[in-house]
């Protein structure tokens, strides 16, 4: 079975890409699902699949099916066929036998399916392959099933917000380190520049004070 967060990613996923087509406006035939999902070996997962269209569906002139294929390079095989009168039809086959069924909606445009007691060797593409007439373009979509032995741990986002916290506290005391030092050397430099400024004034003085003492010898009467 999926975990949470991965549902939660794939609901997100498919609203958005719902109300990405909603709001640009209707232009033709698309089909909506997520480029790869991951299973538990030996449980039962959901495949969703999605279309929209400017026309509503006509049981009539509907068209869709589910294939499978191992890799891009392979033959697909059809696991489920749409049937105007019959509805959506799982196909037997020796790989999955009656493992899938139709899992969606099609008054909502939801063709989703559901596998169940996942295989290892049921990892490949899923593809989902729509033609609503009037729309001249077929919608297709394939995404990736991969098997997994174990799902991955949940991710602890209160461990993540304290890793943060620390990470951008580490990072201001440095900020606030660096400018401190930065502001000393500053201080540090004007009172250099002010010692040396202050030599010089004393410098000058002490000449000032020569030359106008030189300048009032010179001035003295000499003695007959």
């Amino acid at each position: 079975m999926s975990s949470p967060a991965q549902e939660g990613r794939t609901g997100v996923q498919l609203l958005s890409a719902a109300l990405l087509l909603l709001f640009s406006g209707c232009s033709s035939m698309d089909v909506i699902m997520p480029n790869s999902i991951n299973a538990l070996n030996g449980t039962t997962i959901k495949i969703p699949c999605m279309f929209t269209s400017c026309y509503k569906m006509d049981p009539n002139m509907f068209v869709m099916n589910w294939t499978y294929q191992e890799t891009l390079n392979d033959t697909e095989e059809m696991i489920m066929v749409y049937h105007k009168k019959k509805g959506m039809v799982p196909l037997r086959s020796d790989r999955f036998g009656e493992r899938v069924t139709f899992a969606g909606n099609l008054d909502k445009n939801d063709l989703s399916i559901t596998l169940s007691n996942v295989q290892i060797e049921d990892e490949g593409i899923y593809n989902c392959n729509v033609r609503n007439p009037p729309d001249r373009i077929t919608g297709q979509h394939g995404i990736q099933l991969n098997v997994v032995t174990e799902l991955p741990p949940p991710r602890d986002s209160t461990i993540a917000v304290a890793i943060g916290a620390s990470v951008g506290g580490a990072l201001a005391l440095l900020i606030l380190s660096m400018l401190v030092v930065k502001c000393l050397r500053r201080h540090r430099k004007k009172e250099l520049i002010s010692e040396e400024k202050m030599e010089e004034e004393d410098k000058l003085d002490a000449e000032v004070v020569a030359e106008e003492g030189t300048k009032h010898k010179n001035s003295l009467p000499e003695d007959l």
